[in-house]
């Protein structure tokens, strides 16, 4: 239990007040309920934390899923493209390989 919490229900249900020729003391039920008061404010705080932290998490996840989404596409792009070779690809590889080829003979004359 946290240390906010001052009552588990074990503790309230076993909770004895003395007794009085009048009936229970006041100070005693009013100890308690001051107890009772404090615990709900920190059940309150705990819980609007925690939904907080739910909400935070939830928007992570949506980002998170649409990015593994996102990859996976991706993925998917890069396998296909690496499959089909097309005239443009072979045509740009030659290109690059005549520069490296031939740019070097003509620095060389």
């Amino acid at each position: 239990m946290s240390k906010e919490i001052l009552l588990s229900p074990d503790t309230l249900y076993n909770w004895d007040f003395k007794v009085d020729a009048r009936g229970y003391r006041p100070q005693e039920v009013d100890k308690l309920l001051d107890m009772i008061i404090s615990d709900y404010y920190a059940y309150e705080r705990i819980i609007k934390e925690q939904k907080s932290q739910i909400e935070n998490l939830n928007s992570e996840m949506l980002e998170l899923k649409h990015k593994l989404r996102n990859a996976r596409a991706n993925m998917e792009i890069v396998k296909n493209s690496e499959r089909e070779v097309t005239n443009v690809d072979l045509l740009r590889r030659i290109s690059e390989l005549e520069k490296v080829i031939y740019g070097k003979d003509r620095d060389k004359e």
